[in-house]
């Protein structure tokens, strides 16, 4: 049996260090620019386009930048920005491939040669990948190759590169300089001082000779470059939780303006969360302040959700009912936990109703505005005593949600019907005298007698009955007389 040869995408991240910047920010300026190197002598690592117009470049010295472009904001490189920043490109990839490795610098490596079938090709499978990043706000070299170093060489070479055999990819690797082969600078500069330009001047050289020029771990790097040796990379997991943070340059006194960067939190969310194919079910909103404690706004769901817009309506409700107590600096939202998502499924036979399936989003909506407490859900009590047999308590997610609405299937109404016919909408809190009596006893008697070892022993006989206005009422009176009548309840 014919094995499929592996194929490796990697795309290669422009300016990952201003990406990561950017990201941060909940509005980044246009004249954007990340200084690195001392304190005392900075330089320009990374610009945004308009700031590259302005005359800045990598490289510059932070006040000759500064005096080409006096309005330019500058940020610090932010290396923990910059791993998260890395963790959520995995989360991204794992949704085109359960391999995808981290392991190769400002990069993202994942196998598409089982994927390519199913996506229609590498074209439409590229083109997907393409518009995923854009819609993230970033940008990438995109190469393909049988083994995923080279696959990264290539991409940092020539975007949009695809090499699929192993004879034309011996031909790129041999075309590459020795400076952009990957080496330790040691064994780049140890080749460059002896003359060699290109990889396939090496080829020349005997293995032994070679290995003593640059060491044994660069020529075991070449190996596993040139297919000689295995490269097995280590493959990235979804992470179990999720925590981001956005920053404000200007402090929004309101929540109106909280919602742009609310949005972008739960959009990073939302590909975490299709990546370990789950949701969330309570996370927190964090809003920062200057000079105050952190306001903590908890958010939980009566079942684990994933939809970034339905999980913005529901969060915007909740932050609708928050006094801030001062301008807010900063948006953070943690995610502890990430269960595993499950669609509701419909009925295959049921009737179509194109609102069936927002009766669970109607009752999150009352519970985001009203509270978490203030949709109450009847609980039956392993009582018979009427007044004892059923309470309320407050809808949440451990009592779990209704999975329909009322109106559901002819079983359920027919269930429904039979319980009406037997037992009153309106129960009474208590039983209070029947002025007069009933005109006509339409059921009954149904007798009942609990409650002797709690102190509350009752001994009824119920009645379906009619009064003299035509109402129909639930009664009862002691067992095999018919005076003394109490009401507990009226039908519908």
């Amino acid at each position: 049996m014919n094995m499929r040869a592996p194929l490796w995408a990697c795309l290669h991240l422009r300016a990952p260090a201003l990406a990561a910047v950017q990201r941060r920010l909940a509005s980044p300026p246009s004249l954007l620019a990340v200084s690195d190197g001392a304190e005392n002598r900075p330089w320009i690592l990374a610009c945004s386009a308009a700031a590259s117009t302005a005359g800045v470049r990598p490289g510059q010295s932070l006040p000759a930048a500064r005096a080409l472009c006096p309005a330019l904001k500058v940020q610090r490189r932010d290396p923990a920005a910059e791993r998260e920043l890395h963790e959520l490109l995995g989360a991204w990839a794992y949704g085109y491939s359960d391999q995808v490795s981290l392991e190769l610098p400002e990069a993202v490596a994942l196998e598409v040669g089982g994927s390519l079938k199913l996506f229609r090709g590498w074209p439409n499978l590229e083109r997907l990948l393409r518009e995923d990043l854009a819609r993230l706000g970033l940008e990438a070299s995109l190469a393909l190759a049988p083994r995923p170093r080279a696959a990264w060489l290539l991409a940092r070479r020539q975007d949009g590169l695809v090499v699929e055999d192993e004879v034309r990819l011996q031909q790129h690797l041999d075309a590459l300089p020795i400076v952009e082969a990957g080496l330790a600078a040691s064994a780049s500069a140890a080749l460059r001082a002896m003359g060699f330009l290109r990889l396939r001047e090496l080829a020349a050289l005997p293995r032994d000779s070679l290995g003593r020029r640059i060491g044994p771990e660069a020529l075991a790097q070449l190996d596993r470059l040139y297919g000689r040796a295995p490269d097995p990379l280590p493959r990235w997991q979804p992470p179990a939780h999720f925590e981001s943070t956005l920053e404000f340059d200007a402090r929004p006194t309101a929540i109106e303006p909280l919602l742009f960067a609310l949005r972008r939190l739960l959009n990073e969310l939302a590909v975490v969360l299709h990546a370990r194919d789950g949701g969330v079910q309570h996370f927190r909103l964090l809003l920062l302040h200057e000079d105050r404690p952190v306001t903590t706004v908890p958010v939980g769901l009566l079942r684990a959700e994933r939809d970034p817009a339905r999980l913005l309506e529901l969060t915007r409700a909740r932050l609708e009912r928050v006094a801030l107590p001062a301008p807010i600096a900063g948006l953070g939202l943690i995610a502890d936990a990430l269960p595993p998502f499950r669609p509701a499924i419909a009925d295959l036979f049921a009737q179509a109703r194109p609102d069936a399936s927002d009766w669970p989003l109607l009752l999150e909506r009352l519970r985001a505005r009203l509270g978490d407490g203030a949709i109450l859900e009847p609980v039956v009590s392993a009582d018979h005593r009427p007044e004892r047999a059923g309470t309320l308590r407050a809808l949440d997610r451990d009592s779990g949600i209704p999975v329909a609405s009322p109106r559901t299937g002819s079983a359920s109404i027919g269930h429904a019907r039979q319980l009406a016919e037997t037992r009153p909408v309106w129960l009474l809190p208590r039983p209070v005298p029947l002025r007069q009596p009933p005109l006509r006893i339409v059921s009954g008697p149904e007798r009942l007698e609990s409650g002797w070892w709690d102190g509350g022993d009752v001994r009824r006989d119920y009645y379906v009955v009619e009064t003299r206005e035509g109402q129909r009422a639930w009664a009862y009176c002691p067992p095999g007389r018919r005076e003394g009548w109490m009401l507990h309840g009226w039908f519908a």
